[in-house]
C-alpha cells in the first residue's frame, strides 16, 4: 500500500537511540532516511526508492538489504507504541527478485504481544506485488 494515498497515516518517531541507525537515522550521513507512518489499525508503512548501489546479483536488490528494510518496518511498529526491542530471530521470504530501481513498500505490524517478548510481521511490495515477506521475534531491550 502507497503510504500516500492514505491521509490518516501519522509519523512514527524512533527512539533517540537510533538516530544513528542505517536505514532511519537522522545523524547517520549515510541512512537511507526512512521514514514511517503508521494507520489506526496500527499498521506501519514506509515507501523506498531502489537504487543500483543496494544491487547483489545484476539489477537485484541485495538480499541483505531486503532483510534489513523488512527488520526496521517491524521495529517502527514497536516504536511506535513508545518499545524499545532487538531482533532475536528473523525469518524472510523472498518471493521475488527486487528489481534495483524500484519504488518499493513496505507494511509490518504486531502478531502478537507478550512483553518482553514480540512476534511481528513485515512485507514488501512493488506496485500492489508481492516481492518479500518476513517474520520476527523481537526481545524488549532493558533500559
Amino acid at each position: 500500500m502507497d503510504q500516500t494515498k492514505n491521509s490518516t497515516l501519522k509519523p512514527v518517531m524512533a527512539a533517540s537511540s537510533h538516530a544513528g541507525c542505517l536505514l532511519c537515522g537522522s545523524k547517520n550521513p549515510l541512512s537511507m532516511h526512512l521514514h514511517f507512518a503508521v494507520d489506526e489499525q496500527q499498521v506501519v508503512y514506509a515507501n523506498f526508492q531502489a537504487h543500483d548501489m543496494l544491487q547483489g546479483y545484476q539489477g537485484i536488490v541485495h538480499g541483505g538489504v531486503i532483510c534489513a528494510l523488512l527488520d526496521s518496518a517491524m521495529t517502527h511498529c514497536l516504536f511506535n507504541q513508545s518499545i524499545e526491542a532487538v531482533t532475536g530471530e528473523l525469518s524472510v521470504k523472498f518471493v521475488m527478485p527486487v528489481p534495483c530501481r524500484a519504488a518499493l513498500a513496505l507494511r509490518a505490524w504486531v502478531e502478537k504481544a507478550t512483553n518482553p517478548l514480540y512476534i511481528l510481521k513485515a512485507d514488501l511490495h512493488d506496485n500492489g506485488r508481492l516481492l518479500a515477506s518476513a517474520e520476527a521475534k523481537f526481545m524488549r531491550t532493558a533500559i
